[in-house]
């Protein structure tokens, strides 16, 4: 049951103004600003931005009112008054910065944009590159039947999910590629721009051909046409034009001439009105169009490699992320065995011209799999990570044994690892941060339900694709995840969970292991808000009518939002215990005089020009604890066995992280570890641990002492300064090199 948005629930200003009188945010060092340049929309009729607590109110009402009870003929009058009180204690939780929505519900929930669309409130999607029927979805190109299987559909959803902020995993195992055809058209691509274009100079600049001189030579029934309108869609079907007319199953005409016009998009600079942001201009469609063809020309008469789907993927996303405000988050999924795929970024200017694009990970098989190939990779450059699909599609939490099929569609997984998930299904989250909510008087059952019941209604959205209701539907997957796991173990238990190791016997192998001991306490907790959670969801199922989800819970990377409340990111230990934190600006964004006047230490960016660096200096939560650790001192052994212990008595879904290791002391024991978990972890990653060898590195390790000599410098408090400036023009606020994950993986948007 698909619904739009119906204001029957609101929030009354008494109420806000009333919470806004007992409460106070958490707000972290970082938090406020990153709220105010990420999350807090214009408001056009007011001529400013959002404050906090207007952005909470737009969001939970956006998000109850989606409750498919209020879409009934008849409303029963207990669930108005249900939800009214629901929607106060999610108000009271979020506003407090005890748990949140996702960035993407944070930005999208309850505008206008929603309404016409419930896409956008998911992170991220998966898909499955191979031959499949677009179905009854928004977009058709006319020149397919709508269950006529194409090769361009994955890559249509994944361009239209981009496009709309959220990141997309796929994935090019060789099963998938092997049902690719091969190529059978030499493709010959005219894009055409006229003069009357803001962007005339700039696209015949890339290659497009000036459109009246073209037609003095030629006529558009040269071959097929497609003037592209100022719209997502268009820029979609444009690349489905161009993809399906080099194989004559979906070129039913056999034409070889393919005509885009292009001159009615937007210029660069214009506004984008509904989701948000300025436009790119039709500069980065075109360069990828030509891209396309030239690599799909070059394979005529031969079928695509893994390498090749994942070219066409990457240059899609590079097209993306040129758009501004959105940020591309790409995994590419390939096989273990592929090694072309495997090192296919050691080809260097390849990787700097569009192979950055996405993150590449490697399907392993649990029994056979060998990981001193995959091992030797991440050495030379950060890559592969290994994702574990047969546990996924058989087990949910690892402590509750093998569940044969519980999840048996999965084929990928979303491009922070967190959410396994079958073809066309999105990542739905909601966090909570335990150690706030706690702080702040809430308790945590209640935290956690609230967070359950909120990801549920988002299941009850409009969706555009077939494929993706159809998913949604039937498995209702949530992911609730809580972010601080570090500060609040610390914090509710005196020490870390991992308590030390003993010897043991690998139960395949048979060779000597070292087994984590995991503190009991923890495992008796973790375990109880799982189930307080799944019993959430039975109950709020039963009420909805809808089966119970699939899954319930994760841990995400949780970089951007951790920001907001100053906690650790998902369960990943804190970089440092001091440190400085740098984030970059546009030089003409106008939160940049407030942070001068406040004290803050920025210089210009030495990598992007007019963009200005600004230092933050931050100190971790327990930082002087004897059991505190950080990324730079935390044994990669010991981050290996805290996403066991996560997966095994708190995620049925999976647990996102990037294990850290020091690249002369705990190289070789990458292989062996991966070996120890290959039945404990779902899906995980590794990179070096850098310190503060870079420049303007995004963060940077420093002394207690630098911490407060920085921290003293700083004489005003940032809101306020920014808020006391009210003759600047605030409008243009915008994002630069932020994420909602803490690799840089996800997006914000």
């Amino acid at each position: 049951m698909q619904v739009a948005v119906k204001r029957l629930i609101t929030l009354s200003d008494d109420f806000i103004e009333r919470v806004k009188a007992e409460i106070t945010p958490h707000w972290g060092p970082l938090g406020w600003v990153t709220y105010k340049r990420t999350y807090s929309r214009w408001i056009e009729s007011e001529n400013r931005h959002e404050e906090w607590d207007e952005t909470v109110k737009r969001v939970v009402e956006g998000n109850v009112n989606l409750d498919p009870r209020l879409h009934e003929d008849h409303i029963d009058p207990a669930v108005i008054s249900e939800l009214e009180t629901e929607a106060q204690d999610l108000f009271k939780l979020v506003y407090s910065l005890s748990a949140t929505p996702s960035g993407r519900n944070l930005w999208i929930s309850g505008t206008p944009y929603q309404e016409r669309n419930g896409d956008a409130l998911n992170n991220c999607w998966f898909v499955a590159v191979r031959p499949q029927p677009y179905g009854d979805s928004h977009i058709v190109p006319e020149y397919l039947d709508q269950d006529q299987p194409a090769v361009s559909m994955p890559y249509s959803f994944m361009f239209d999910q981009l496009m709309k902020g959220g990141g997309v995993g796929f994935s090019v195992v060789q099963d998938n590629v092997r049902q690719i055809p091969a190529v059978d058209n030499n493709i010959t691509l005219t894009i055409l721009v006229d003069k009357a274009s803001q962007s005339y100079t700039d696209s015949v600049a890339l290659g497009a051909t000036d459109k009246q001189q073209w037609l003095a030579d030629h006529t558009l029934d040269d071959g097929r046409y497609y003037k592209l309108p100022d719209t997502r869609e268009g820029w979609v079907l444009a690349n489905a034009s161009l993809i399906d007319m080099h194989f004559n199953g979906t070129n039913p005409d056999r034409k070889t001439n393919l005509i885009l016009d292009v001159s009615d998009i937007r210029p660069k600079g214009a506004k984008i009105k509904g989701f948000g942001g300025t436009a790119s201009g039709p500069m980065p469609l075109i360069e990828m169009l030509f891209d396309i063809n030239t690599l799909l020309n070059s394979r005529v008469g031969h079928k695509l490699t893994s390498v090749d789907c994942t070219d066409v993927g990457n240059l899609i996303g590079k097209t993306v992320v040129a758009g501004n405000v959105r940020r591309s988050a790409e995994l590419a999924l390939g096989s273990s065995n592929d090694d072309a795929f495997i090192t296919m970024k050691q080809d260097q200017k390849k990787l700097y011209h569009h192979r950055w694009a996405s993150n590449n990970s490697v399907a392993v098989d649990t029994h056979k799999q060998d990981y001193t190939a995959v091992a030797d990779s991440i050495l030379h450059n950060g890559e592969p990570g290994i994702v574990n699909l047969e546990l996924s599609k058989n087990y949910g939490r690892l402590v509750d044994g093998r569940q044969e099929n519980i999840d048996g569609a999965v084929e990928g997984t979303n491009p922070c690892g967190e959410i396994s998930l079958a073809n066309g299904e999105p990542c739905n989250l909601f966090e909570v941060f335990p150690s706030v909510a706690m702080e702040q008087g809430f308790d945590l059952d209640q935290a956690f339900t609230l967070g359950t019941r909120f990801a549920k209604r988002v299941t009850f959205s409009d969706y555009d694709w077939e494929v993706s209701r159809n998913v949604i539907n039937q498995n209702h997957r949530i992911g609730i995840s809580m972010s601080g796991i570090q500060d609040w173990i610390l914090k509710a238990f005196g020490n870390r969970v991992v308590r030390g190791f003993k010897d043991g016997i690998d139960p395949e192998t048979h060779e000597a292991i070292k087994e984590p001991i995991y503190d009991q306490r923890v495992v008796a907790k973790f375990d109880e808000l799982y189930h307080a959670i799944v019993a959430a969801d039975k109950t709020y199922s039963e009420a909805l009518g809808c089966a119970p989800s699939l899954k319930h819970t994760t841990v995400k990377p949780s970089g951007t939002v951790a920001k907001l409340a100053g906690v650790s990111e998902g369960m990943h230990f804190h970089y440092a215990g001091y440190l400085i934190q740098r984030i970059r600006f546009q030089d003409s964004d106008p939160l940049l005089p407030a942070l001068r006047l406040s004290g803050y230490k920025m210089e210009p960016d030495i990598y992007t020009k007019n963009t200005v660096c600004v230092e933050f200096p931050v100190r971790a939560a327990h930082a002087d604890s004897k059991e505190f650790a950080s990324a730079g001192t935390v044994s990669i052994a010991e981050q290996f066995a805290t996403q066991a212990f996560l997966q095994k008595y708190w995620s049925d879904n999976a647990v996102s992280c990037t294990i850290t290791f020091q690249l002369k002391k705990e190289s070789d024991q990458i292989a062996g570890l991966m070996k120890q978990y290959r039945f404990s972890i779902k899906s995980t990653s590794l990179l070096p641990y850098s310190g503060s060898g870079l420049k303007q590195a995004p963060k940077e390790p420093i002394s207690k002492d630098v911490y407060e000599q920085r921290k003293a410098q700083i004489t005003n408090n940032v809101k306020d300064v920014y808020t006391s400036l009210n003759t600047m023009d605030k409008k243009d606020l915008e994002l630069i090199d932020q994420s909602d994950c803490i690799g840089g993986a996800c997006p914000v948007r």
